[in-house]
């Protein structure tokens, strides 16, 4: 388990984390979410000791990193799947690992065997693709049996069938009580993958709450729905409390009401539907309007003026 604790990193008169709080816990998958400059990195390596916070406390199983008796046995993590000597061979490589840690060699053909790399292993890693390389530091974060695992935009390079494989496997280490923490900007494969969702911007937590939750919380319905006599039904629908924008020719969206509220506002009225369907939300678009004003980098479509920083939106519980 991974315990983060008002955790704050400044660099000059810039704060890069800021008052940061949350807990990874085991049996499930979090994913770690926020736009460039939001402080995932820095956050990630102050919980692996590899930068020293200003103020707070970054702990794993209770203890700071470099605390721990056997770090590699208690987590396992890759931040950068490409730091590998070129001229070594995959399996020289996890075996400088396990030597340097005192693990087994048998370990090093286990997790050769558990990424796909067994019959590459003699191959040196300078000729891999970007996919190989990453499912090399996937194994050498797995190479501890550690309880506790955080892979930074694991699936980058991976091939469709790679990208179903690291999906099963991290369910199956959470399934196994892991606390498993997953940075990545795919938030289509985040919502696929995850059960618990943390967000950074600008520095601070904008959100930690279960993917259900996140997708539900404060999403007003959004129905589409098609009539020969749309026109009839506009009024009505507004007078309702809904925001009605027309898609394409009988066809329309419906903001503020339900499915079951425009079902029956068309029964009133006496008008045929034709589709009606109740849309749901997507963890893209929970994701942009959590992190809407908290983008350190925005671009300027032409004629646009740029937009001043605002103030981030405070953390959702």
């Amino acid at each position: 388990m991974i315990e983060v604790s008002h955790l704050t990193k400044r660099y000059g008169t810039r704060t890069a984390v800021d008052d940061v709080s949350f807990r990874i816990e085991p049996g499930r998958v979090t994913g770690f979410l926020g736009p460039n400059g939001a402080g995932k990195s820095t956050t990630l390596r102050m919980i692996l000791g590899l930068d020293r916070p200003t103020s707070g406390r970054a702990t794993v199983d209770g203890r700071a990193y470099a605390d721990l008796a056997a770090p590699i046995r208690s987590v396992g993590a890759m931040l950068d799947g490409r730091t590998v000597h070129p001229g070594r061979t995959a399996a020289a490589h996890l075996r400088s690992i396990a030597d340097t840690h005192e693990l087994p060699r048998t370990r090093v053909q286990e997790v050769l065997e558990l990424t796909g790399l067994r019959e590459v292993a003699r191959r040196r890693v300078g000729t891999f693709s970007l996919g190989m390389t990453q499912r090399l530091g996937i194994a050498a974060a797995l190479l501890g049996d550690p309880r506790t695992i955080l892979l930074d935009e694991p699936v980058n390079g991976l091939d469709p069938e790679g990208v179903l494989w690291i999906r099963a496997l991290t369910r199956r280490m959470a399934a196994e009580e892991r606390a498993v923490l997953i940075s990545s900007h795919l938030m289509s494969e985040v919502a696929q993958t995850v059960d618990q969702v943390l967000v950074l911007g600008a520095g601070r937590v904008l959100a930690d709450a279960p993917l259900h939750e996140l997708l539900t919380a404060e999403a007003a319905p959004l129905v589409r729905l098609r009539a020969d006599d749309l026109a009839r039904l506009v009024g009505p629908l507004i007078a309702a409390g809904g925001s009605v924008s027309e898609t394409e020719p009988r066809a329309a969206d419906v903001v503020g009401l339900t499915a079951e509220q425009v079902a029956r506002i068309a029964a009133d009225r006496g008008v045929v539907l034709s589709e009606l369907t109740a849309v749901e939300r997507s963890l893209e678009d929970a994701y942009f309007a959590l992190t809407a004003d908290a983008v350190q980098y925005r671009s300027t479509a032409a004629g646009d003026e740029p937009r001043p920083a605002q103030r981030t939106k405070e953390p959702r519980r």
